[in-house]
């Protein structure tokens, strides 16, 4: 049964902010878009977008949790991911450096215990871990990884790495090619014995 009603709106309203807020950082940056800009753009006074998303933080928390949704699997509708697909992430961020940004600046915010962003992330790196450290598991059982590797420290590298490269692209892009590092670097690791 769907929700009908005045709670289906506000469930609609509140996705359309987040479509909005995820198209305006990704174009110019988070931090060159105002929650007034959001809410005009949502058709909404600031007041009223502050009724959907309570601060600014959690807008982006909000943002932040869309543009991972976006990455599932839209044939099985699951939030799968491989070495591949982090791969194929880092690759697509380049398009997005708004959203690039915004992840960078959240996830250095989120070191500090009294972030409203701490949990996301440390609940995302958990999983992502699990999932990478999972796939890799998968690759040696085919044989297309070695089994020398220790699956959930090459998840944590790789990962680290895919963190690290944004943040260098964000400072250098003309020279970081984040994709072609990120391939590199598991190519290194799956080639060593």
């Amino acid at each position: 049964m769907s929700a009908r009603g005045p709670y289906a709106k506000g469930i609609a309203k509140r996705e359309q902010i987040l479509e909005i807020a995820l198209d305006l950082f990704a174009q110019k940056g988070y931090d060159r878009v105002s929650v007034r800009e959001i809410a005009r753009e949502s058709g909404l006074s600031q007041a009223g977008l502050l009724h959907h998303f309570s601060t600014k933080e959690e807008l982006f928390l909000e943002v932040l949790r869309r543009r991972d949704d976006r990455d599932g699997d839209p044939v099985e509708h699951r939030h799968i991911h491989s070495v591949e697909h982090l791969i194929g992430a880092v690759e697509r961020n380049a398009s997005e450096p708004g959203l690039v940004r915004l992840f960078v600046s959240m996830s250095a915010e989120s070191t500090d215990e009294a972030s409203l962003a701490r949990e996301f992330f440390v609940s995302r790196y958990q999983w992502l871990r699990d999932e990478v450290a999972t796939d890799i598991r998968k690759l040696q059982a085919s044989g297309e990884a070695p089994e020398s590797l220790d699956p959930d420290a090459v998840a944590s590298i790789l990962i680290a790495a895919a963190d690290g490269l944004q943040l260098q692209w964000l400072l250098d892009k003309d020279t970081v090619d984040m994709g072609v590092l990120m391939t590199t670097l598991w190519d290194s690791l799956r080639q060593s014995h």
